[in-house]
């Protein structure tokens, strides 16, 4: 089979690590029988440095004719200047809005040979196996009025958190099906004790929970979930939350994995069912990590499982997905790390030989 992928390697270390993802889906296209065609384009900063804007039309046009989006990262200190009339991250939010990508899986994964790599306790992490879903084209990040203003008592701003019930019931029902394929487990997350656009969040979750019996389904504030992920990660299973809630939670959830260099995304303009795949944007959830730039030290693993989750979900190719994943666990059972995930006596390594390390385990 014949796949073409738009690669929007971005700023930072984005282009090292999207680069290894490619090696790693070379690998299983030469093993499986299958072709993937890259074709590369701009977002972020480097965007805005060459054409003025943090994602152009001609970028837009080559997702929209290509079968799935690779992304590395976006953002740096170079273009941080609050008051910068175009930011890296508008081409992020612009590009899920344009593409409808509303919906972002996370995978929370503790693989068994990085249990000592984390800051938490082994026996807190063991068998943390969850999903946390982020309602991704709402809430702060979108809702209008958005602004910023001088006054005679001095400068104000405001954004809005909104959300339609149309948006709210779509991703629920998004958790609600992914939670019958896992353990029927679904945790609705939200801020109900004090915010309306919560009330309304949690109403609906109650609703839509009678349509799907067989996932027993709890609401919990947004605070009870951060100290309960760190207390007891494995008592969640699924988790579908808000835009702002999903971005700081998922955050801290990359601790529990032992790096925010182990954990990928996909962010879906629709769940796939049977025969039917779903265009999507795949990425690691971590920023572009100025700092180590050009050092070849850059944790390439959460952009491989990247790769993966979009063999799974946009290619209909569980076989080849589960292959990466055995690849990555094999490396790091046999003691390979990079510098965010080193722990004594184990072989570090850098970004490079961690992507040929993983490639060569496919075969």
């Amino acid at each position: 089979m014949n796949f073409n992928i738009a690669v929007l390697p971005g700023d930072g270390i984005g282009p090292s690590v999207t680069l290894e993802a490619q090696r790693v889906l070379e690998a299983v296209g030469k093993r499986f029988g299958h072709r993937f065609d890259f074709t590369s384009g701009f977002i972020g900063g480097i965007s805005i440095d060459k054409f003025g804007q943090a994602l152009t039309q001609e970028t837009l046009k080559l997702c929209r004719k290509s079968d799935a989006i690779l992304l590395g990262a976006v953002g740096g200190p170079k273009w941080d200047n609050p008051s910068a009339p175009v930011r890296p991250e508008d081409g992020l939010l612009a590009i899920r809005k344009e593409l409808k990508l509303f919906a972002n899986l996370r995978p929370v994964k503790m693989y068994p040979a990085l249990e000592n790599s984390t800051t938490l306790k082994p026996e807190i992490v063991r068998n943390v196996n969850l999903m946390v879903i982020r309602e991704l084209t709402g809430g702060l990040y979108f809702g209008k009025p958005k602004k910023r203003w001088a006054t005679s008592r001095g400068r104000r701003s405001v954004d809005t958190m909104l959300y339609t019930e149309k948006e709210i019931v779509r991703i629920l029902k998004v958790g609600f099906e992914l939670a019958m394929t896992r353990r029927k487990k679904l945790t609705s997350v939200d801020k109900a004790n004090v915010l309306e656009s919560s009330r309304l969040w949690r109403q609906i979750a109650t609703e839509i929970a009678r349509e799907y019996p067989q996932v027993a389904m709890d609401n919990m504030l947004v605070d009870t979930c951060a100290m309960k992920l760190i207390q007891n990660p494995s008592y969640f299973d699924v988790i579908v939350t808000e835009n702002t809630f999903g971005d700081i939670l998922t955050d801290e959830a990359s601790m529990l994995a032992g790096s925010m260099g182990m954990l990928p995304s996909a962010s879906l303009a629709e769940m796939p069912g049977p025969g039917k795949h779903a265009f999507g944007l795949y990425e690691p959830i971590h920023g572009s990590a100025p700092d180590i730039v050009g050092k070849d030290i850059a944790n390439p693993i959460a952009s491989i499982l990247s790769a993966s989750m979009m063999l799974t979900y946009s290619f209909d190719l569980p076989r080849e997905a589960k292959a990466i994943e055995m690849a990555v666990i094999s490396i790091l059972e046999n003691g390979y790390r990079t510098s965010d995930i080193m722990t004594p006596g184990m072989k570090k390594v850098g970004t490079i030989e961690m992507g040929k390390l993983i490639a060569s385990q496919i075969g």
